[in-house]
C-alpha cells in the first residue's frame, strides 16, 4: 500500500472517530446505529437520503433547536427540566440518537424509543412565568418540534446535497416522517411541504424572544466544543444554520446573517459536508 492510500486511510480513520466520540456516549457503551431494513422506512427511502448526511443534519438540527425555542412552552420544558446549562452537547447527542434509530434502527427498536420519550413527556409540565400551564405531550407544542426539525433537515440537505431534489420527493420526505411525529403524539402533522411551510405560519403568531431564549441560545451557540479537532468543523456549522434560519427567525433572535461572507460560509460548509462523505463512504 503506498503513503498516499496510508495516510487517506488514517485520515478517515481519525475523522470517524472523532465523530463516533461526540454522537455516541462510550460510557454507556453506545454504539452506531445500524442500518435495518426492517424499520419504519427502509433503503428506498427519501428520509435514509436525507438524515444519513451527517453535517447538513448538523446545520439542520442547530437551526431546528433556534427555531423550537421560539416557542415559549417548548422552550419552558427545557428550561424547567432540562441539565442543558451543565450538558448541552449530552442533550444534543441524546437528540441524533432519537433521530438515528427511528430512522435506521429496526421497527423494535424504533417503537421502544418513541415509547421512551413519550414517557418522559409525560413527566414534564409546568407554568409559564404569565402563569399559563404547559406540558410537554401537548399535541401542538410536538407538532412545532417536529415541523420545526423536518423542515430544517431537508433544507440542509437541499443546500448542501441536493439542490435539485424535486418537490414530489419533498413531500415524500414530510409524509414518510410523519409517522414518527403521529406516533409521539403530534397534531396537527404535515404530509407535504406546503402542509409544513402552512403550519409554522399559523404558529409565528405564538413565538417570542425573552431573557431565556436569550440565555438558551448564547449556551447553544457559545458551547466548547467536544475537543480540538472538531473545533472548526462546529463553528462553520453554527455559522451555517444561522444562515438556513428564515430571516424572521434571524430578525427575533437578533442575530445577523453570515452577510457578506455567507458565500463563503456555504462553500466551506460544502467542502466539510463532502469531506464527511468521503469519510464514511
Amino acid at each position: 500500500m503506498n503513503p498516499a492510500t496510508l495516510a487517506a486511510r488514517s485520515l478517515k480513520t481519525a475523522l470517524v472517530g472523532q465523530v463516533r466520540s461526540v454522537f455516541h456516549d462510550r460510557a454507556k457503551g453506545e454504539q452506531p446505529v445500524m442500518r435495518r431494513a426492517d424499520g419504519l422506512f427502509g433503503p428506498q427511502s427519501v428520509t435514509w437520503r436525507v438524515h444519513g448526511d451527517l453535517t447538513s443534519m448538523m446545520v439542520g438540527g442547530v437551526a431546528s433547536l433556534l427555531l423550537q425555542m421560539l416557542h415559549p412552552a417548548v422552550l419552558a420544558g427545557v428550561w424547567d427540566h432540562s441539565k442543558f446549562r451543565e450538558d448541552m452537547q449530552g442533550r444534543l447527542r441524546r437528540t441524533a440518537r432519537f433521530i438515528a434509530v427511528t430512522s435506521y434502527g429496526s421497527r423494535a427498536e424504533a417503537e421502544a424509543i418513541i415509547a421512551k420519550v413519550r414517557q418522559v413527556h409525560g413527566f414534564v409540565h409546568g407554568t409559564l412565568p404569565d402563569g399559563t400551564p404547559y406540558c410537554a405531550d401537548d399535541p401542538r407544542l410536538l407538532a412545532w418540534v417536529h415541523v420545526t426539525e423536518s423542515i430544517s433537515f431537508l433544507d440542509a440537505w437541499r443546500r448542501y446535497a441536493e439542490p435539485g431534489m424535486s418537490m414530489a420527493d419533498q413531500d415524500r420526505y414530510f409524509a414518510e416522517v410523519a409517522q414518527v411525529a403521529t406516533a409521539l403524539g403530534a397534531d396537527p402533522v404535515p404530509r407535504s411541504r406546503t402542509e409544513a411551510e402552512a403550519l409554522i405560519d399559523t404558529m409565528r403568531s405564538e413565538l417570542l424572544v425573552d431573557a431565556r431564549t436569550r440565555e438558551v441560545a448564547h449556551i447553544l451557540l457559545d458551547q466548547p466544543a467536544p475537543n480540538l479537532a472538531t473545533k472548526p468543523f462546529q463553528a462553520i456549522t453554527f455559522q451555517a444554520a444561522i444562515d438556513l434560519l428564515p430571516a424572521w427567525a434571524r430578525r427575533m433572535h437578533g442575530i445577523s446573517g453570515p452577510g457578506l461572507a455567507t458565500p463563503a460560509v456555504r462553500a466551506v460548509t460544502r467542502g466539510a459536508a463532502e469531506t464527511m462523505r468521503w469519510a464514511f463512504r
